[in-house]
């Protein structure tokens, strides 16, 4: 694995589960439960300049990745709620590289994004709580990936929370932040 690959995936690339057992699910709950405060963690006395240093070379600045977090977590909430409410919807995919090139997110403040993961993940959590394991097999059509249960795309966001404060942990470590 290249150096470049290492610090695309900090912690590996993401492996979807098998069956899931419900103590897994609670698990990767606790997970989403805990990345506004891991994501905050990480950021916590940054200055301006190393908000906008890319996590590698030809990536995004520390601030585009805060901004993807929520805009990334509120498509995948959308998509729970969607996949819970209507036989196996066909959910829209969106340019994350396009939203991330956009003002806001290259120079908005990192509180008001960090603000709203915390009350999306609140309402998230609140929302994944009172699933049973029923709801976890529903499915949901991707354009680009096919049918994916609820149960991938749990695992798929408790490890891409995981995955983004670790391109800046990891630039934190290289940088002596």
């Amino acid at each position: 694995m290249s150096e470049e690959q290492d610090l695309r995936y900090p912690i590996g690339r993401f492996t979807p589960p098998a069956d899931l057992a419900m103590a897994e699910r609670r698990g990767l709950i606790a997970e989403i439960a805990t990345a506004p405060g891991a994501l905050a963690d990480a950021i916590a006395g940054l200055d301006e300049t190393q908000l906008d240093t890319p996590y590698r070379d030809g990536g995004w600045t520390v601030r585009q990745v805060v901004h993807h977090l929520p805009d990334s977590h509120v498509n995948a909430y959308v998509r729970f709620k969607l996949a819970l409410t209507e036989a196996e919807p066909t959910i829209k995919p969106y340019d994350e590289a396009l939203w991330a090139d956009l003002a806001e997110a290259r120079l908005g403040a990192v509180d008001t994004s960090l603000a709203l993961l915390d009350a999306l993940h609140r309402r998230w959590v609140s929302c994944l709580d009172q699933l049973d394991e029923q709801e976890f097999s529903r499915t949901l059509m991707h354009p680009e990936q096919g049918a994916i249960t609820l149960d991938w795309l749990l695992a798929m966001y408790a490890w891409h929370g995981r995955h983004h404060v670790a391109h800046i942990t990891s630039l934190r470590a290289r940088m002596g932040w």
